[in-house]
């Protein structure tokens, strides 16, 4: 099979479209012909070596962790899925290995493909959907009534963040830049906030919860928005229990592990239409390190996404 590879951290140079061996599907696996995997910055900080003491890798190994695709084989302990199957998925980054033409991944990770959208689509919505249901739902446990301020509601986690909170009842404020403005307010946030023309510390109070998507001065801005005992939830900075006592709050960091229960309950959302995924640029599986040169520019609008096979192959 093809697979984009790197043999060493480093620049996009490193990716390589190599030929790889199919992976062994074990017992409790499915092997899934990729169709889309999405990219997540957390792919060029893996490429890169930022994050080997934390995520240590073995070399040569097959970048990304979110994808659709189709099932074409399952182990002896898998109960639920069969051949053929449409499914998406966020494989754990100990496997990993999306941008590839097949992957063996864990049954309980994997859940059954939105009927209603493509499998570009579905391949962007793991990571980030996850994310924002684990960050809203779980932990910040959003209720009818509660203040929330999602940061970046144009991003692949805020925007998701942003319907969520919406459909539990929550008011919610969202920071974007200028062009999208429109667009987050077509999800739901009742007042956006232009980050490029305002400051939001200065103008949002007394949150109930604030999720920040972008760490670094966001977030340290981001403590004067919430009421005595609020909660911020981070998703790329661990927040300073310092500063959260500080501020009278409390701060609590995200990481989210795979969970094909959770991927259901977010695709019975899309096709019922009460959930709608952005898609940004799209990219063949030769190209992907064009779009990791995009993405650490940070000019990428939505969720990239690479086309790997086709899904009749």
């Amino acid at each position: 099979m093809k697979a984009i590879r790197i043999h060493a951290y480093g620049d996009i140079n490193q990716m390589q479209l190599e030929d790889a061996p199919i992976p062994m599907c074990g017992p409790g696996d499915v092997l899934v012909r990729v169709v889309a995997a999405g990219i997540n910055p957390i792919d060029w900080k893996l490429r890169s070596g930022v994050m080997a003491d934390n995520l240590a890798k073995t070399f040569p190994f097959t970048l990304g962790s979110d994808a659709a695709g189709v099932v074409t084989a399952v182990g002896g302990a898998v109960s639920g899925f069969s051949p053929g199957d449409e499914v998406f998925f966020y494989a754990e980054f100990a496997r990993g290995g999306t941008y590839a033409e097949y992957l063996a991944v864990e049954a309980t990770q994997v859940a059954l493909k939105p009927r209603t959208v493509s499998f570009a689509t579905a391949a962007a919505l793991p990571t980030p959907g996850q994310a924002a249901w684990t960050a809203l739902i779980e932990v910040a446990q959003c209720t009818q009534g509660m203040r929330v301020l999602i940061h970046g509601g144009a991003g692949a986690v805020g925007s998701l963040a942003v319907q969520l909170a919406k459909q539990h009842g929550a008011h919610v404020t969202a920071t974007a830049g200028t062009a999208d403005l429109a667009l987050v307010k077509s999800l739901g946030a009742d007042e956006v906030i232009d980050y490029r023309t305002q400051r939001f510390e200065q103008v949002v109070k007394n949150m109930d919860v604030v999720l920040d998507t972008l760490g670094g001065v966001t977030q340290e801005a981001s403590w004067s928005t919430l009421r005595a005992g609020g909660l911020l939830v981070a998703t790329t900075m661990p927040p300073s229990p310092e500063r959260a006592a500080a501020a009278g709050a409390h701060g609590t960091f995200v990481f989210t592990p795979p969970r094909g229960a959770v991927l259901a309950q977010l695709a019975t959302l899309v096709d019922t239409g009460r959930l709608r995924m952005l898609v940004g640029q799209e990219f063949t599986l030769a190209d992907a390190p064009l779009a990791h040169r995009l993405g650490e520019t940070g000019k990428a609008r939505g969720k990239m996404v690479l086309h790997v096979c086709s899904p009749d192959a």
